[in-house]
């Protein structure tokens, strides 16, 4: 089997996972990395005896795909070099600052025939993917995304940085279109929101309620789904799901009795399974579980949610 010739674009924070899960894939050759710092390309490359760049359109003649995984200010320019290349992308999350930049992004990937593939990566967390076969009729959603200040990511503020994540997974759970979304949010430490609150009602009477934050002392990213006669409880750090269904048979009491059902998936890697999702669709020719209508989807949402939290946040300081 030929193997499919990779890159990637960006080797900071997250960039760098992304070329220690390719170099150890058989399937793939991890042609190159690039960065703009020099230092870093040439350690990452040298980790994986592949080559360092620091110019990465030297790169894409050389390759079939390629992660982008630089600044979200700058997907927009280096994803469109690279399909206009004929290089099928892999784009982290975010997957644009603007609607307008996803759109161009789309519609240049379907002219080509090329793939783009949004990096949400919590879409291959084991317990999410779990999830899937318990789910009837989800009519509450509660999500808890809490991180501890860390000084990286802070070119978006934190509905782009952390909520993006929830907002993916619940509109890949809630087949409805949003009716009215309501939202709080405030700048604790940088200019930008840190906190955020969003309340989604979706047509079919489903809610959400997504709170998340970066400046805490602890980590947290929780999601609990109620329906009829269930719960469902994700954690997406232990990569467990708990859930707990009701019988029709009655205990002592005169309640309906319980099922539990405990499943520890915490051995699997959701960023490999999504990078494996990748090439296997660069080879095969098939439509990513998260394409780039799913990823501008979530941005709409992402959007609107940051459009209401500045107008909200104006209101407020017009009133000091």
């Amino acid at each position: 089997m030929q193997k499919i010739r990779v890159g990637v674009i960006g080797v900071g924070h997250l960039g760098k996972f992304h070329a220690a899960k390719y170099a150890a894939m058989e399937e793939v050759d991890l042609v190159g990395v690039a960065d703009l710092n020099r230092e870093l390309a040439a350690e990452i490359a040298g980790n994986y005896g592949t080559i360092p760049f620091t110019d990465y359109s030297k790169l894409l003649p050389l390759v079939d795909a390629v992660s982008v995984v630089v600044p979200t200010v700058h997907h927009s320019r280096v994803a469109q070099h690279c399909l206009e290349q004929g290089v099928d992308i892999m784009l982290e999350k975010p997957m644009t600052t603007t609607l307008a930049e996803a759109d161009e992004l789309i519609e240049l990937a379907n002219r080509r025939e090329l793939i783009i593939q949004v990096g949400h990566v919590e879409r291959y967390n084991p317990a999410i993917v779990a999830l899937g076969q318990f789910l009837t009729r989800p009519l509450f959603i509660e999500s808890h995304r809490i991180h501890t200040y860390k000084p990286r990511g802070l070119d978006v503020d934190v509905v782009l940085d952390l909520m993006i994540h929830d907002i993916d997974i619940i509109l890949s759970i809630v087949d409805a279109p949003i009716n009215f979304i309501h939202t709080v949010g405030v700048p604790i430490i940088t200019p930008n929101t840190d906190i955020a609150n969003a309340r989604i009602v979706f047509a079919n009477g489903c809610t959400a309620n997504i709170t998340v934050s970066r400046v805490s002392k602890e980590n947290i990213r929780r999601l609990r789904i109620f329906q009829p006669k269930s719960y469902l409880a994700v954690d997406y750090a232990d990569k467990s799901l708990m859930v707990i269904r009701l019988k029709d048979q009655l205990d002592d009491q005169g309640l309906p009795q319980e099922e539990v059902i405990r499943i520890d998936l915490s051995e699997r890697d959701a960023l490999e399974a999504e990078l494996r999702d990748f090439v296997q669709n660069v080879r095969q020719r098939t439509t990513p579980k998260v394409s780039g209508p799913h990823g501008r989807q979530a941005l709409d949402v992402a959007q609107e949610i940051m459009t209401q939290i500045a107008a909200n946040f104006r209101k407020y300081r017009a009133t000091l």
